[in-house]
C-alpha cells in the first residue's frame, strides 16, 4: 500500500470521527489504568459495568490497596481472570504509592514495571491518559492492519513498528482509536462488513466481498 493510499484513508477516519477515544469509562490516569488492566481479554462495556461499582468507591491506588484483594475480587468477579487481576492491580497500586508518589507514570519504561502492565496497556496509558503518539495493537488492530494492507506483521509488535512508521505524522495520535474502532464495528473477523466501509475501495484485503470472507493467514493475537 502507498502512502497516498494510507494518508486518504486516515482522512476518511478523521472526517468519520474527528475526536475518537477509548470506550473505557474514567475520569483520571489511575481509573484509565485499572480500566486497562481489566480489559485483557474482556469487554470494555462488562469493564465499565464493574468500575461503575469500584470506582464510587475506590479510585485512588491508596483506596483499592485499602479493599485488599478479596474486598477488589467483590467489584470485578464478573470480568475473566478476576483473580489474578485483583492481585496485580493491587501490587501496581502499591508500586505507584511507593515508588511514583501516588501518581501514574507517564513513561513507557515505569509503566511496564507494575504488574499487569504490558507494552499494549502501557501504549494505552501513554495515548489517552499523556498524548503520546503511541499503538497499542490489539486483535482489532492486528486484524484490521494486515487485512487492508496498513502494515502486515507476523507479531503485534512487528505491526505496531510498522504502523509507527507508515502512518504520516498528522495522524498517529488518533490512528491507534480509529482503527480499534474500525475493527470492532466494520471489519470484524468473522465478517466485514465491506459493503459499508468508507475506506472499502482504498483497502487491499483480497477477500473483500460481501460474502463471509476466507480466513486470514495469520492468527490474531490474545488481547
Amino acid at each position: 500500500m502507498n502512502r497516498e493510499k494510507r494518508t486518504e484513508i486516515f482522512r476518511r477516519l478523521r472526517a468519520a470521527n474527528p475526536h475518537p477515544t477509548t470506550e473505557l469509562d474514567y475520569s483520571t490516569p489511575f481509573e484509565l489504568l485499572i480500566a486497562v488492566i481489566l480489559s485483557a481479554q474482556a469487554t470494555d462495556k462488562g469493564v465499565n459495568r464493574a468500575t461503575a461499582r469500584l470506582f464510587p468507591v475506590a479510585n485512588t491506588p491508596e483506596a483499592i490497596l485499602a479493599l485488599r484483594v478479596d474486598g477488589l475480587i467483590d467489584y470485578i468477579k464478573t470480568i475473566g481472570l478476576f483473580n489474578s487481576k485483583a492481585k496485580n492491580i493491587i501490587q501496581t497500586c502499591r508500586v505507584i504509592i511507593d515508588k511514583h508518589g501516588g501518581e501514574v507514570p507517564s513513561n513507557r519504561s515505569a509503566l511496564e514495571a507494575l504488574p499487569g502492565v504490558g507494552r499494549k496497556t502501557a501504549n494505552v496509558i501513554l495515548n489517552t491518559a499523556f498524548g503520546q503518539p503511541t499503538l497499542a495493537v490489539d486483535t482489532h488492530i492486528y486484524r484490521v492492519a494486515n487485512r487492508t494492507r496498513l502494515a502486515r506483521g507476523k507479531t503485534p509488535l512487528a505491526v505496531e513498528k510498522g504502523l509507527t512508521r507508515l502512518i504520516p505524522a498528522e495522524f498517529l495520535h488518533d490512528a491507534h482509536h480509529w482503527l480499534i474502532l474500525h475493527g470492532r464495528y466494520t471489519c470484524k473477523a468473522r465478517r466485514p462488513e465491506c459493503e459499508r466501509c468508507i475506506i472499502a475501495d482504498l483497502c487491499e484485503y483480497p477477500g473483500k466481498t460481501t460474502a463471509a470472507p476466507a480466513a486470514l493467514p495469520l492468527t490474531d493475537p490474545d488481547d
